[in-house]
């Protein structure tokens, strides 16, 4: 019995030393998360990721608030260039501004390749039906009363059209005789349906002048852009000028002002203060001296003793925009073997065939000028003070009267020679 009793407390005793069971009463404890280990406790590399995780996500968030902060400041300028672009005053379409714009921010080439790739697409066919007509230009019957005047540009698609390549006159007489006589023919037997423009400017009773444009060459702002009033009671006719200077790589100046630095072997277009005028390739350094009224340059010549240029196969030496060889509005301009001016602009041009036109007009040396429609561009006035303005070819885009008010582009005018 003593017994009984000794096992029943050791019984008791070992009932206290043991854990005690959840009561029945209590809703049962959800399952403990597995404790995270103290830093002492962790593993060397656990220890290491997370200090690098501690030490680098500050860093990280700081990196890419600057690089959001950057990608925000790179749009807001762009957007600016390009709104600045868009609403400037121009007087070209705002289709042409974009162009513009991709062209000046970087995005030259890739315009050009699409471009280049537009017209491939859209290049003539050879052939064709022969045109019946060639457009009325000019006032036929007064190709020179007085003086030395060209002779008729012989055809090259027989037969003839009546008046093929016969010169007539503009209009107002200088000292008996018209200074600016135009015609037009058929350039390219391959084409019969291609018609080009030509312009022969008496220099003896004409004066050249160039003007800066709105925003090329570019300047001060304050350029007119436009002929001067004063000067308009004795205008005969405007024309473009050349490729945007950056794209030429040419120089400029007018009167004492260098816009650009004038570079040797450059083809320039010069006036002279005697009233010579002339294309030839440049070779007298940045600055011109004080006998020369303006220089302006534009790509190398594309005929040069009476002869086309040998580098009209390669393609570089044409600039960065559409090359040698893409058929597009071209033109250029040259001096005969009197020294007068001639000028020639015709669609689906390359710059060989140019050069051809102005070659057969009798051209002794040439350079060319702008391409593309929204540039090439020759008016000239039927009557004094820019009355009856009329355009050298009727399929040229812009209108008669572009250059009497501000323009985005650099240009020529003819004037009346005073004597």
């Amino acid at each position: 019995m003593i017994r009984s009793y000794e096992e029943r407390i050791l019984a008791y005793e070992r009932a206290l030393a043991e854990p005690r069971a959840t009561p029945r009463h209590r809703s049962p404890e959800p399952p403990r998360a597995v404790p995270r280990h103290r830093a002492s406790e962790r593993r060397p590399h656990q220890r290491r990721q997370a200090h690098h995780r501690r030490a680098t996500s500050p860093v990280r968030f700081r990196a890419r608030r600057i690089a959001a902060l950057v990608t925000l400041l790179l749009a807001m300028d762009v957007f600016v260039s390009f709104a600045d672009a868009m609403l400037r005053p121009s007087n070209v379409g705002l289709g042409v501004r974009v162009v513009e714009w991709l062209r000046d921010n970087g995005a030259a080439g890739l315009v050009s390749d699409v471009e280049a790739i537009y017209y491939s697409l859209n290049a003539p066919s050879t052939g064709g039906a022969a045109l019946r007509a060639l457009p009325k230009v000019g006032v036929l019957g007064s190709s020179s009363a007085r003086g030395y005047a060209p002779p008729a540009i012989p055809p090259t698609v027989e037969p003839a059209l009546a008046g093929e390549g016969n010169w007539h006159g503009t209009g107002p007489l200088v000292a008996g005789a018209p200074a600016v006589l135009v015609t037009t023919f058929r350039p390219d037997p391959s084409y019969p349906q291609l018609v080009a423009g030509v312009a022969w400017i008496d220099t003896s009773r004409a004066s050249l002048a160039l003007y800066p444009g709105r925003y090329e060459p570019p300047g001060d702002g304050v350029q007119a852009a436009e002929v001067p009033a004063a000067f308009r009671p004795r205008l005969l006719a405007t024309f473009n000028s050349g490729f945007k200077l950056e794209d030429s790589g040419g120089g400029f100046v007018v009167g004492s002002r260098i816009y650009a630095p004038l570079r040797d072997g450059q083809a320039t277009l010069i006036a002279y203060r005697d009233g010579r005028v002339d294309v030839r390739p440049w070779a007298a350094g940045p600055a011109p001296g004080p006998d020369v009224v303006f220089a302006r340059q534009n790509l190398p010549l594309i005929v040069t003793g009476g002869q086309l240029a040998s580098n009209l196969s390669d393609g570089p030496e044409w600039g960065a925009t559409l090359g040698n060889a893409v058929r597009v509005w071209r033109s250029a301009v040259g001096v005969d073997a009197r020294g007068n001016l001639l000028y020639a602009a015709a669609d689906l041009q390359t710059a060989p065939s140019i050069a051809r036109i102005l070659q057969r007009a009798g051209a002794v040396r040439a350079m060319e000028l702008d391409i593309n429609s929204e540039w090439v561009t020759f008016n000239f006035y039927g009557g004094w003070g820019t009355a009856t303005p009329q355009k050298l070819l009727p399929d040229m885009s812009r209108d008669a009267t572009r250059y009497l008010t501000p323009d985005d582009r650099d240009f020529f005018a003819v004037d009346a020679r005073v004597r």
